[in-house]
């Protein structure tokens, strides 16, 4: 991955391209391992071995996956030739589309579009897509959370960046 140092010495990506890279590298290969409805419409897609999360109430809380996607509002799960059901699609079809995606492997992780949305390309003919309809930016962010400090990016003003 290239990149330069900040003043503080943390390393900056200098092209979006590279952070995309990376966590297509890191996706690849890794099963969804679970899959959860966020507030209103968000859509959660965990990948890889899972850790189990505490809620500040002390409840169980959704588990992380080594690896996570999530697209805030204006997303779709497509299959190889229609669309199954989206953040906009009546909320009885979420479920039994999430189901779908449990245990498929990721075949790719891209961008698509002038403003990147993301693409989420599972085994079986079965994609995750953010296709953001209103002003401001695509609405989606990935987790990398294998190292000692977590890696979050996203889109801000037309151009993936590190959120951390």
């Amino acid at each position: 991955m290239g990149g330069f140092a900040d003043l503080a010495g943390s390393v900056i990506i200098d092209r979006m391209t590279d952070w995309i890279e990376h966590f297509r590298e890191a996706a690849c290969g890794m099963p969804v391992s679970h899959v959860w409805r966020g507030h209103g419409s968000a859509l959660f897609i965990e990948l890889g071995a899972l850790t189990p999360t505490t809620r500040r109430d002390g409840s169980s809380g959704n588990p992380m996956g080594e690896i996570g996607l999530m697209i805030e509002w204006s997303w779709r799960i497509e299959d190889a030739r229609s669309i199954a059901c989206g953040s906009w699609s009546d909320e009885v079809l979420w479920q039994p589309s999430f189901n779908r995606l449990f245990g498929r492997e990721v075949i790719d992780l891209t961008t698509f579009g002038r403003l990147p949305e993301i693409m989420l390309s599972l085994s079986g003919d079965l994609y995750v897509a953010s296709f953001m309809t209103a002003e401001g930016d695509p609405e989606w962010s990935l987790f990398d959370r294998r190292g000692p400090v977590p890696i979050a990016v996203g889109c801000r003003s037309g151009a993936i960046t590190n959120e951390a």
